[in-house]
């Protein structure tokens, strides 16, 4: 698992979080995130694949600055800029996130299944031109 690195191909062209193609799963702690990128590797996901998002991450890169003002994220025609909100709040009470590639229906069905315990706080998958609620 990778820390969480911001790829410009994870911004909409209003720069606007939207990793096309990925889950984001919150959860309460880091140890719960960990936790469940563990029970995602032994479900065949691969783990190497993932990325642990820290709150210093999400305030520092999802949110492109250091505050959390409404004013200091784009407008965005969507969800888009709601959805990284949440993470902020949920942010500031010490959730982390784990980010999972998720091309395909099966692969988010799949994951929900098998994380009961943790169980994420909330989570999204971005699809393209669709944010589908997973959790929360």
């Amino acid at each position: 698992m990778r820390t969480f690195q911001l790829d410009p191909k994870m911004l909409t062209m209003g720069g606007v979080f939207y990793p096309t193609g990925y889950m984001i799963l919150m959860f309460a702690s880091e140890q719960e995130a960990r936790r469940a990128a563990k029970i995602l590797g032994h479900a065949d996901f691969d783990i190497d694949d993932f990325m642990l998002i820290r709150p210093d991450d999400i305030r520092d890169q999802m949110m492109g600055t250091s505050g959390p003002g409404d004013d200091e994220i784009l407008p965005s025609a969507g969800t888009e800029a709601d959805t990284v909100r949440r993470y902020w709040e949920l942010a500031q009470e010490g959730h982390y996130g784990l980010m999972v590639p998720s091309p395909h229906n099966a692969d988010a069905e799949r994951a929900i299944a098998v994380l009961q315990d943790p169980k994420p706080s909330y989570g999204q998958r971005y699809r393209t031109l669709i944010i589908e609620d997973l959790v929360g």
